[in-house]
């Protein structure tokens, strides 16, 4: 796919560092040139810390970012990450992140998402103990990870972001603390990319998951981003042989031409019995 990015400049919005591991992974692959995009405070379009509520879902705050990377750089192809923090998908225990890299090519008139999920390191705590707060800062990786405090709880407007040092978070425990009517101070990890490594190695993988559907080619029309788009349930049980939840066929899409292809599962014919809504009710 060099072909279609060969020398391509493409614009990236960002003000938070993201183009330090969004360029390696894609101008090596693909011959382009990743440009960061200024211009544009990307925290009005919503913070982590809530003080700006995000309007739309995940991927249209990418979009839209993209697209205004596109009018501020005047480049006919652009890019733009999202990221969203909450329990994860399997027990709904854990701290979870989703980090969505949006490309847009209006040359090919097409659209291809990256996307990487995993553990995220996005904790938070309400206390009035700073013996609390230091074991707290520990366990979320604390310098490296940065921190945002604020007195009384964790709706209080005078917050205190990219705490980067154990003095400078002493004196902002000390300040929240004075501060606050009830004692009590609300810490909680950055989330901003250039602050928490966590979370910039989850955008890294999106790149990379970007590149890979950039690199297979539709065998239709030949664009870039020929990529599974759905994956249909009904693989047999290997007891009953009814049909289960587990897929059973792998459906690929073309983002340009729309061309379409069905294939069956070829690594497993069959799905253990445990997984079985008849041999399990």
């Amino acid at each position: 796919m060099r072909q279609h990015y060969a020398g391509q400049r493409i614009g990236l919005l960002t003000q938070h560092g993201k183009e330090q591991v969004i360029r390696p992974v894609l101008e090596a692959a693909l011959g382009c040139v990743v440009e960061r995009v200024s211009g544009f405070d990307t925290d009005e379009l919503g913070t982590f810390t809530r003080d700006r509520p995000r309007p739309g879902t995940q991927l249209e705050a990418a979009r839209r970012k993209a697209r205004i990377g596109m009018a501020l750089s005047g480049l006919p192809v652009g890019m733009a990450s999202e990221g969203s923090f909450g329990p994860d998908p399997f027990s709904g225990l854990f701290p979870w992140n989703v980090e969505l890299l949006v490309l847009i090519d209006d040359r090919l008139g097409i659209e291809v998402l990256g996307v990487a999920q995993g553990a995220a390191q996005s904790g938070h705590l309400q206390t009035g103990d700073w013996k609390a707060v230091a074991r707290f800062v520990e366990q979320q990786g604390f310098p490296a990870h940065q921190l945002v405090m604020r007195p009384r709880d964790q709706h209080d407007p005078r917050l205190r972001k990219g705490i980067t040092n154990w003095t400078e978070l002493q004196a902002s425990f000390e300040r929240c603390a004075h501060e606050a009517g009830n004692g009590q101070v609300f810490v909680e990890t950055e989330l901003r990319a250039f602050a928490n490594p966590t979370r910039m190695r989850r955008i890294a993988e999106a790149a990379d998951d970007l590149r890979q559907r950039l690199q297979s080619p539709c065998p239709a029309c030949d664009a870039p981003g020929y990529w599974v788009v759905e994956r249909e349930p009904g693989l047999p049980c290997a007891a009953c042989c009814m049909p289960t939840q587990a897929w059973l066929n792998e459906v690929r899409q073309c983002p340009g031409c729309r061309h379409r292809v069905v294939s069956a599962r070829t690594d497993r014919g069959s799905c253990d019995p445990q997984y079985c809504v008849h041999c399990n009710p």
